[in-house]
């Protein structure tokens, strides 16, 4: 059998698989760069938790500051709790780390520090039971006045468009947001810090309970990377037996 000459109509097809197996391959590559930027990440985390606590940045650099540069970093503060102002934001926990679990909330109260600008602490959690005596204050005792704490930084969660608006007759919130928690409290309290502060364990049987800080980082991006070098060789394999098929096949009388 005769080889035959493909056409331009198999040309262009051939050009635009060509074309897809570039951009398949094109986005592999980008995964491996997320990969190396993951792991870079996860390195600089691991050693930021290991590492001993500095200062919280203080209010003249948060207009600028990047929560990211520093999530997981322990910090020091020293201030006083504003605990009337504190909110409640909704959770289920699971996997705790001390003996209670399942639907309840975080206790997030108002830090304000020494030298000025309120930063919001993750106290832990209490079930559900305990949100009102939580919100209300009665979890904490009596105002304790200027105090040094140690605790993580961590980054704000995003609201999106199925997070309801807080409750604020019962002072619930949704999202872990240093700036929508503000907003429940006395306008007093800005400047507000763009990030927020989870509190190390305390005694077992403590409410609330903190030291529930999770630490995880998806990276799946080595699997993406397979999956889209794997699309690039296959739209390669089979253009080539596609090409061979066509120039096989016998030529149409002129």
């Amino acid at each position: 059998m005769t080889t035959r000459r493909l056409g331009l109509k198999e040309w262009v097809f051939a050009a635009l698989m060509l074309v897809l197996a570039a951009v398949c391959a094109f986005l592999g590559n980008w995964q491996m760069q997320r990969l190396a930027e993951k792991e870079a990440l996860i390195a600089a985390v691991d050693a930021r938790l290991t590492a001993a606590p500095v200062p919280v940045p203080g209010p003249e650099s948060w207009s600028t500051l990047d929560p990211q540069s520093i999530v997981y970093q322990p910090v020091t503060l020293t201030g006083a709790y504003r605990y009337t102002q504190t909110s409640t934001v909704f959770t289920s926990l699971a996997s705790a780390k001390g003996q209670y679990s399942g639907p309840g909330y975080w206790v997030m109260t108002p830090f304000e520090l020494q030298g000025g600008g309120t930063v919001f602490v993750n106290r832990g959690f209490v079930p559900q039971q305990y949100q009102e005596a939580a919100a209300l204050g009665d979890l904490h005792g009596e105002d304790p006045g200027i105090v040094t704490i140690t605790g993580v930084v961590r980054t704000p969660e995003q609201a999106d468009f199925m997070t309801p608006e807080a409750d604020t007759s019962n002072r619930i919130e949704w999202v872990r947001d240093p700036l929508r928690l503000a907003q429940l409290a006395d306008p007093a309290l800005a400047p507000v810090a763009p990030f927020y502060i989870d509190l190390p364990a305390g005694a077992p049987g403590d409410l609330p309970q903190a030291g529930e800080t999770v630490v995880t980082f998806p990276n799946n991006h080595f699997g993406y990377a397979l999956t889209w070098y794997g699309f690039a060789i296959v739209a390669v394999v089979m253009l080539g037996f596609w090409l061979f098929r066509q120039s096989r096949q016998p030529s149409k009388p002129a």
